[in-house]
């Protein structure tokens, strides 16, 4: 959709580039390290500093203390410390549940890792996680649940029932979560992100992964960085050192001034920010008749586009940029049920007049 876009010269509404400014201290770190110099391999477990940095946000932010030395994992992103999650802790043949709808890097690296992914399906608009979904899909091969939130691409946000409920299904089937949290700076309404692994009973069962893509806008920088037991870590650290060798060196160092000099303040404006631009798009998809399920979190918006009267998703995203030269993303790249096709994906990570001219051309199908 991306390259067909840029074809027809339309917005691009579908990848999640997150082309927003990177702040100032995260620049100026990088090109620091660029002037210095600083270009060789890290430590395969990262930066000592950063580990430091991210051990510190944590325990500060969510109460949960971990080692930086043997604690904390710098990766290629957070995709790349799941992928090098899964190869280090799980086997061939193994069950992992995943949530439906699901982000599509999660399905295709258990795929491609010879694991079995086994979906639970939430219904929107509020995506609730019911025990009976979840009993119904483990079995003895069940290793691991996969567990997204702020979620793409739902922008669902864990409850604190939600979060128990979890727990206790973990705890009682000896789960490992792997917890995607990488949006966790971006809830809106009032909510906030609740990490299982604050929970005594899930600190370690749970590999936590997050990083800075979506908190600095630097999707291209490929910096993330995951929490979990020390055991686990020095695992997960081996398998990325064999898939990435290492983080980029000097934007980990770019990262790592974002980290200590941005203010707190920041924070809470970025999920401000997402909000708006969420209110932005949702209300031009209502006016357009696309229905929106209004996200709690992350930068995307699922929408109900069966007004274009088109029988598939793909065909939908093409209608749509060929009308109004608005980009999306099918359903179906995030769905194997066919209410796939009923719907599209949508991301409002764009500047604002961006997104106003995108809410100009969506409501002329009114």
């Amino acid at each position: 959709m991306t390259i067909a876009c840029q074809a027809k010269g339309g917005i691009n509404l579908g990848q999640g580039v997150c082309d927003l400014p990177t702040p100032e201290p995260v620049a100026r770190g990088a090109i620091r390290a660029i002037e210095d110099h600083i270009a060789t391999y890290a430590h395969p477990m990262g930066i000592a500093e950063l580990r430091q940095a991210v051990a510190r946000k944590v325990e500060t932010l969510y109460g949960v203390s971990y080692d930086p030395s043997s604690e904390v994992v710098i990766t290629s992103g957070a995709t790349g410390g799941f992928a090098a999650s899964i190869l280090a802790l799980c086997e061939p043949g193994d069950e992992i549940i995943l949530f439906e709808p699901y982000y599509g890097y999660h399905l295709n690296t258990v795929l491609s890792l010879g694991l079995v992914p086994v979906l639970v399906p939430l219904v929107p608009p509020t995506w609730q996680i019911e025990r009976e979904a979840l009993e119904r899909a483990v079995t003895s091969k069940t290793r691991a649940i996969v567990i997204c939130t702020p979620s793409n691409p739902g922008g669902k946000v864990l409850s604190e029932a939600e979060r128990e409920l979890l727990a206790d299904f973990c705890q009682s089937h000896n789960l490992i979560a792997f917890c995607d949290e990488i949006y966790e700076h971006i809830v809106f309404d009032g909510k906030r992100h609740l990490p299982l692994q604050q929970l005594p009973q899930m600190r370690d069962r749970c590999v936590t992964l997050t990083g800075l893509s979506k908190t600095f806008s630097i999707t291209g920088w490929r910096i993330g960085y995951l929490t979990t037991t020390a055991e686990a870590a020095s695992r997960i650290a081996i398998a990325h050192d064999l898939l990435y060798v290492c983080a980029p060196t000097p934007l980990q160092l770019g990262s790592l001034a974002g980290m200590i000099e941005t203010p707190r303040p920041y924070y809470d404006e970025l999920s401000a920010m997402y909000q708006r631009k969420r209110d932005i798009l949702c209300s031009a998809l209502e006016d357009a008749g696309l229905r929106p399920y209004w996200p709690a979190g992350a930068y995307y918006v699922l929408a109900d586009v069966r007004k274009l009267g088109c029988a598939t998703s793909r065909q939908a995203a093409m209608k749509l940029l060929d009308e109004v030269g608005i980009a999306a993303i099918s359903g179906t790249s995030f769905y194997q049920d066919p209410v796939g096709e009923t719907m599209l994906r949508f991301c409002f990570a764009k500047p604002d007049d961006v997104l106003s001219d995108a809410a100009a051309r969506l409501r002329r199908l009114a």
